[in-house]
Order: C-alpha cells, then structure tokens, then sequence
C-alpha cells in the first residue's frame, strides 16, 4: 500500500476551517493508503512557544485526531521531536539542499515580516525538515493545499539531489495529493475574512472542541441578511457564485458553502434546494447538520482531553512504531552519505 506523511503543527485552537480543509479529508485517505499523522512540534519551535502550551496544544490535536475518526490501531500517529529520524535527516538535507532553493520559498517571507534579520534560522531552513519528514518514511504522496506546494516541490528536488549525488535510487520522489478546490471557511461575525483561531471574538468560529450546544448557539448567532437564498442566478456556468453576488452577500455565501461541505454537495445543488427560503430555515438546518458532525468531535475531544494518559499512550505507541519504520532507513541514509556507524 502506498504511504501517505500528513502533519500539523500544534500552534492553537483547532476550527471548523481545519477540519474541513485538512483533517477530513485525512480521515477518508485511511480506506486507500498506510498513514502516518503527526504533530510537527518541532516545526512548531521555529517561533516561540510557551512550554505548557506547547505540550496541552500537542495532546490537543492529538484528540482532534482521534475524535475526527483517525483509526490510530491501523495508522501512526505520534509526535515529531520523538522520533529522532525526523532532525537527523533534517541535517543531511542542510547539505544537500541549495540556498537559493530556499530563498524562494515565499512561506518564510510571509512569516518573517519586514524583520527578517531577527527570524529564527530554524524558520528558513523549516522546508529541509518538512522534507525530512516525509522521506525518513519513504512516503510516496503527501495531502498539501496551496500554501504548502512549494514546500513539496523543495522535497522532490532534495530526494533528486540526494539520489543523484550517490548514484542511489534511494528516496522516492513524493506525489502531491490535491482535494480539488478547497472550502474556504470564513468569519461566522464577518464573511470577508477567514476564520482564524486569533479572532478576538470567541463567536467568529466553530472550535473542534465546541460541544453540541455551543456549536448551534454558534450557528443561530452567525451574521448574515434580511434576504432569501438566491438561487440558479448567481451561479457561473462551472457551478461557482459569481464575485459580484459573492461580495454582495459574504456572510450568506459563507453558511451557504459550509453547508455544502458537511454534507458532501455541491454548492449548486443546496442553493437549488433552498433557493427563496429564508434564512431562519436555512441556518435551523444547517445547525442540526453542523451538531450532528461536529458537537459529536467536540464532545469526544472533551472526554479525551479530561483523561490525558489515554492521548499519551497513543503518541507513545505511535512514536515507537514511526521509530522501526525510520531506524533502517536512516542506517541506510547513514551508509550512503558514508558515516562510520560502529553500533
């Protein structure tokens, strides 16, 4: 079976715009492929953290995970800094990797700001250990949305490199898997920007840990307008809302495609099911379909979150099993690049 690297950091609340655009679609991706999900803590540390939050966010999303239906008795799920594979492999890739690779990725422009000077080396050299990763497992495809392209396409040219640096057809170059356009999930209080964790108000986004009756408190309060749903007429002839109904109406629009996306339909066909209904029967709707989804994730990672020896047997467990996949490859990486192991 093929193998798949999917990682997340542990940076702050989980919302519905996470799982939507990532941690669904993993769930789905264990029917067809060996995976292996981890919680990149290391990636974590190129920008400070707070020791304690760092460990709670770490068992945090480790019960996202698992309340989302991660099956972590058929799959790995660990924590990187335990598995050493993942920093030693990172450095090698220091030496294979060119500078001017990594002075075009965009990523750490964007994370850096203006002050580029006082950033983390950790933060531009980040892609080698993304890199490391995903080839410490040999794995052959890797889920990635737009902003992570450009990281996936630095691994190819490092696993080329390696390869052709020792004549070795070593590391496989990993595939992109890509789920079509991406919902992009927006402030519940303001549809033209996206839902963040750092939003002040609590009432902007769904967390994954909002019980039943917070994520319907959520949904009655979510801003939209006095208007019916539109219907057929502000679809674009490939299904998508034309920007100018788009930017008319964002909060509307906003319900109108998270809705789509729990229920697994286009955009076209619920505006054609509740076209010229009015709002009030749309969101009643949308609550029962958001409670029965997500109130079940949030109260399942509540329950995991109150006994944190269950989330740390996982990761332990995970930890190990990750370590017997990467110990032979990197003995062999170790070999290869001509380190003189004497164990």
């Amino acid at each position: 079976m093929q193998r798949i690297f999917s990682g997340v950091q542990p940076t702050g609340n989980l919302h519905l715009g996470n799982y939507l655009g990532a941690i669904r679609n993993w769930v789905r991706l264990q029917r067809d492929y060996d995976c292996i999900f981890c919680i990149v803590d290391q990636h974590a540390i190129t920008q400070w953290q707070e020791p304690a939050e760092l460990r709670s966010q770490t068992r945090e999303v480790t019960a996202a995970f698992l309340a989302a239906g991660i099956d972590a008795r058929r799959h790995i799920v660990f924590n990187q800094s335990q598995v050493p594979a993942h920093a030693q492999l990172a450095w090698i890739f220091n030496c294979v990797a060119r500078i001017g690779w990594l002075n075009r990725m965009t990523q750490f422009k964007e994370k850096a700001g203006k002050d580029r000077e006082n950033a983390s080396v950790g933060l531009y050299v980040y892609p080698n250990l993304m890199a490391a990763d995903i080839l410490a497992y040999k794995a052959t495809h890797v889920p990635v949305g737009e902003d992570q392209k450009q990281h996936l396409e630095l691994a190819r040219d490092i696993a080329q490199k390696f390869n052709k640096d020792f004549g070795r057809d070593f590391f496989p170059l990993p595939e992109p898997l890509i789920f079509g356009a991406a919902t992009r999930v927006m402030s519940l209080r303001d549809g033209s920007k996206k839902m963040s964790k750092s939003d002040a108000s609590d009432y902007s986004r769904i967390n994954m840990t909002d019980d039943a009756d917070t994520v319907a408190l959520k949904i009655r309060k979510a801003k939209t307008d006095p208007t019916p749903l539109p219907g057929a007429e502000v679809l674009r002839p490939d299904g998508s809302i034309d920007p100018a109904a788009m930017a008319a109406r964002p909060e509307a629009f906003n319900l109108v495609a998270i809705y789509a996306a729990l229920s697994d339909r286009p955009v076209a066909e619920v505006l054609g099911e509740f076209a010229g209904k009015e709002f009030s029967h749309f969101k009643a709707v949308l609550t029962d379909l958001a409670v029965a989804t997500l109130g079940q994730i949030g109260g399942e990672m509540k329950r995991l979150l109150a006994e944190p020896a269950e989330i740390d047997a996982v990761l332990a467990d995970g930890a190990r099993r990750a370590r017997a996949i990467t110990q032979p490859i990197m003995a062999e990486v170790e070999d290869i690049v001509g380190f003189l192991r004497v164990v």
